[in-house]
């Protein structure tokens, strides 16, 4: 029995002296996570449940409001949806009906897990979108008489509020554009088909008409003959207030107050990655020197998925090339960006990729072969991806995580929730709803995946967000502010990250404005047993965070808390 206590003497004096010589971690760059384990019937790598067998449209475009509301639409002219406007509500004079009393577009309210239809008033198929500093949702284009529409949906806690249809249009029509919000509030609004031009929202009133946009000749550079493969571009707003703008395989460096490219970067190597041969693009967590919000962080781009050029022709023809199964990861902010390519576990078209409040990247729906388009799709892939952009060792960064049941193939969405789930809908690969008689109908339903961090093992870790020092949650650029939580179980070793989310537009495989920024920590300090008080700055500038609502989360060691709203002016 001596033994046996020598041994474990033993052990303990060498894991607590180890303990005491560990190199300084700046959790300001590691993000950890949990084992890929579960207690409640989640297992390895997260689970699904479903939300609603219906919800009467197909989930095409999907947006996070501050309200802890997801405005969801799909398009008006599939025909009837099979959900019913309120009574008197209809429309007329669709390009499929007459006379259409069906929804389009719903309200869903996370927290109850129900909704209410909307009556959009013109075709929004294929459009985009960005919310405007005030909370409202800044909608923009579409198909035949919404193709130079501008909406806008605000925000109220009533039953009350509705699609509004602006007076003013567009200059051009936009059809497959993306949108951003800018430093100084306005939406920019570029490319679109046979639109190889940019213009803003809201206008200069003191330019005349055709002055409002401007001509953008990187659009049509990366445009081919037919297929067209530059539509629905990637944006991302840089430190310096420039634009990152990717189109086809190409991409550049865009100031857009003096229209002018300020750098070309390299051509990404292998496929295609932009509509229709549909990969994504997320920009990856914004992190700063540890104790500053320094203004001019490490700025990485990341492209995942796609297909050869030809594929959706093949396509019609029954032919289904496979996908891509590369990443490229661009650090635009380096002197020679050079791109970095990865493997994925699996080729991938029209993957959606959304940011997690740990910084790792989640990566789900489309397909193994084919190309975006009305059955130009094969193979579905169930299982979603988690890449951890911060493991050191490239083998590592990939993990499969457990599948749905769902094929979500062309026009599927995702959207982060405000408590790290995430929303996941869609899919009609269909000219109109065609609910049988097809390889992959039309899908109604709402899904949420369940990330590990959420099972029932973590609890004990799981953060609450008690308060925010900061009157009415608005904080100001630069600004230091504190963030009161609670948690049963801290381990000092592993660190607290705090992380800002700006929900994204998703549509078509691209999630427009997403945003994660990872603030410098100055301060932790311990009150009770489980409470705790972490002094954070804010980001300094607009070019790193436009003004409107984040979601704020603290994370302990991989297990992220529910998030509150934050406001940045």
């Amino acid at each position: 029995m001596s033994h046996v206590l020598l041994f474990i003497l033993i052990i303990f004096t060498f894991f607590t002296l180890s303990s005491q010589h560990l190199p300084f971690i700046n959790h300001n760059f590691i993000i950890r996570r949990p084992d890929l384990r579960g207690e409640d019937g989640g297992g390895p790598g997260g689970k699904w449940t479903l939300l609603h067998n219906s919800v009467g449209i197909s989930a095409m475009h999907i947006q996070l409001l501050y309200n802890n509301k997801i405005i969801i639409f799909d398009r008006t002219d599939f025909g009837p949806s099979n959900l019913t406007l309120p009574e008197g509500k209809c429309r007329f004079n669709d390009a499929k009906m007459k006379r259409d009393c069906t929804a389009h577009s719903i309200l869903y309210d996370v927290p109850s897990n129900t909704y209410r239809p909307l009556m959009v008033q013109s075709n929004v198929w294929c459009s985009s979108g960005a919310v405007h500093p005030d909370g409202s949702l800044v909608q923009t284009g579409g198909y035949l008489a919404g193709e130079k529409k501008i909406r806008l949906f605000t925000p109220c806690n009533n039953d009350t509020c509705d699609w509004v249809e602006l007076l003013q249009d567009l200059t051009v029509k936009r059809w497959y554009a993306t949108n951003h919000i800018l430093p100084d509030g306005r939406v920019i609004i570029v490319g679109g088909i046979d639109a190889f031009s940019y213009e803003f929202f809201p206008k200069n009133p003191n330019k005349h008409l055709n002055m409002d946009v401007h001509e953008l000749p990187f659009l049509k550079e990366t445009t081919d003959p037919v297929e067209l493969n530059n539509l629905y571009p990637f944006l991302h707003l840089m430190p310096d207030g420039n634009l990152y703008i990717f189109a086809n395989n190409r991409s550049i460096l865009f100031d857009y107050v003096n229209n002018k490219v300020i750098k070309e970067f390299p051509v990404i190597p292998g496929e295609k990655r932009t509509y229709p041969c549909t990969g994504s693009s997320v920009l990856l967590p914004i992190r700063f020197a540890a104790g500053k919000a320094g203004e001019s962080p490490l700025v990485e781009v990341m492209v995942c998925g796609g297909a050869m050029g030809g594929a959706f022709f093949k396509s019609e023809k029954g032919i289904f090339d496979v996908a891509s199964t590369t990443c490229g990861r661009l650090r635009v902010t380096d002197p020679n960006p050079q791109w970095v390519m990865e493997d994925m576990p699996m080729p991938r078209v029209m993957p959606d990729m959304i940011l997690l409040p740990t910084g790792n990247v989640f990566i789900v729906n489309g397909a193994q072969k084919g190309s975006a388009g009305w059955e130009a799709g094969e193979e579905p892939v169930l299982q979603p991806v988690l890449y951890m952009p911060d493991e050191p060792y490239p083998a590592q960064r990939f993990v499969v995580l457990n599948p749905s049941t769902i094929p979500r193939m062309y026009h599927s969405a995702a959207s982060l929730m405000p408590d790290g789930r995430v929303l996941v809908g869609g899919s009609n690969p269909h000219e109109l709803y065609n609910f049988t008689g097809v390889r992959y109908p039309t899908d109604l339903s709402l899904e949420a995946y369940i990330p590990d961090y959420m099972d029932q093992g973590y609890n004990s870790m799981r953060p609450t967000i008690d308060t925010v020092g900061a009157l009415d949650n608005e904080i100001s650029y630069g600004q230091e502010f504190s963030i009161e939580f609670s948690v049963e179980l801290y381990r000092p070793d592993r660190g607290i990250t705090v992380s800002m989310v700006l929900p994204s537009f998703t549509t078509h495989s691209f999630a427009m404005n997403q945003r994660l920024l990872v603030l410098p920590i100055s301060n932790l300090e311990i009150l009770s047993s489980m409470s705790f008080r972490v002094t954070v700055h804010a980001p300094p500038t607009t070019n790193l965070a436009p003004p409107g609502y984040y979601m704020l989360f603290v994370v302990n060691d991989g297990v992220p808390s529910h998030s509150v709203w934050i406001r940045m002016k």
